[in-house]
């Protein structure tokens, strides 16, 4: 009887441990993370996802959690993949953007495409701005007509962009006079300063003496310590198809009245180009020569040709080239002297016309009877 009650004894105390272990339980639970949840807001508590739901560890769901992105994303990744109109509005994009690409360089460019111009040879230019002094000395006039005429009622002398006198040039690239002149004021220009810059084309092929090969002082660059060179090529050598030639460049208010006062009566009376004033103070009014000259010569042929003074072509450029020379040095008072002071050009010099703004003054060229004001200098279009 005593060991049945003993055994009795034991299942009421287990039963008790039993029952306040549930009791226990009932209250809290403690989950596998360590965190203590009451029974109560367990039981109200939003449900987790599967990728925040805790596993039995810790670390082995979030491995799970991570391989479940992965797997997301390249599904994602192969559906779009797959799609064909992705696929297709992609390439529409590139070719619109090449397309569009090649339009706004074909818009830059164009300028440059209908001027029929072409880089500068530097061949050609070496020549222009190194021609031999002697050679300039023993053509001398050329045996051309003296080309400069004088200003009348005393104008002040033009002044460029830096200040000092201006050479101001317009022309025109269709134009077969320009074409000529041009080589002649290039050479005379080197004596003063230095070409850096010096495009070449042709007069226009319908005009006359056609496609008679130049140089351009569109696009040209030239520097000087004594004189400025501004100029202005109206037009292309390409038709507009209307009869006439492409817009090139368009002088501006300033340019136009010089043009509007000299290139008119009393000093011609048939205005024209190419036309060039030299500081207001002398003018020249069409070519130095006649074009028809360079007929059939390239751009080579003719610098080539600078450096044989019993040359014809190279009598009628370095002649007008001497006259300008001669004209320039009037304005800035014979300097340099290494040009203005040597050779033929002082006696070139005393044979034009006295522009009446000035009186000579021995060793300068002064007496200008008020100080002129600065004109702005024309930028390249």
């Amino acid at each position: 009887m005593a060991k049945t009650k003993r055994r009795s004894g034991q299942s009421a105390y287990r039963s008790a441990q039993t029952k306040k272990s549930t009791q226990e339980n009932t209250a809290t639970e403690i989950t596998s993370a360590g965190k203590v949840i009451p029974s109560a807001a367990k039981e109200t508590a939003a449900p987790q996802s599967k990728l925040e739901r805790p596993s039995s560890s810790p670390e082995v769901s979030r491995a799970a959690a991570r391989s479940q992105i992965r797997t997301n994303t390249r599904q994602r990744y192969q559906k779009k993949k797959s799609n064909p109109w992705l696929l297709i509005g992609s390439v529409l994009l590139v070719l619109v953007v090449i397309v569009g690409f090649f339009i706004y360089l074909s818009n830059q460019s164009s300028g440059n495409v209908t001027t029929g111009e072409k880089p500068t040879d530097p061949v050609v230019l070496k020549i222009i701005n190194n021609v031999d002094p002697a050679i300039l000395e023993a053509v001398n006039t050329g045996g051309i007509t003296d080309p400069i005429v004088a200003t009348k009622g005393a104008p002040a002398v033009l002044k460029g962009p830096t200040g000092k006198p201006e050479l101001f040039y317009d022309g025109a690239e269709y134009c077969p006079y320009c074409a000529a002149q041009r080589w002649s004021t290039a050479v005379a220009l080197s004596r003063f300063g230095t070409f850096t810059k010096l495009p070449e084309t042709t007069s226009s092929s319908s005009d006359i003496d056609p496609s008679t090969s130049t140089l351009s002082f569109y696009g040209s660059t030239y520097s000087s310590s004594y004189i400025d060179f501004v100029s202005v090529e109206e037009t292309t050598n390409q038709s507009d198809g209307n009869g006439g030639y492409t817009l090139l460049q368009t002088p501006t208010a300033d340019e136009t009245k010089i043009v509007q006062t000299y290139n008119a009566a009393p000093y011609t009376t048939s205005p024209g180009i190419p036309f060039m004033s030299i500081a207001n103070q002398y003018l020249q009014l069409g070519p130095s020569y006649d074009p028809a000259t360079l007929a059939g010569l390239s751009q080579q042929d003719i610098a080539n040709d600078l450096s044989n003074s019993s040359s014809t072509v190279t009598k009628n450029i370095l002649g007008g080239a001497n006259y300008l020379t001669a004209a320039i040095c009037a304005v800035t008072n014979n300097q340099p002297a290494s040009v203005c002071t040597t050779g033929a050009i002082p006696s070139i010099e005393k044979s034009l016309p006295k522009a009446q703004a000035s009186t000579q003054i021995p060793g300068a060229q002064t007496g200008i009877a008020a100080e002129p004001n600065a004109l702005p200098g024309r930028k390249e279009d």
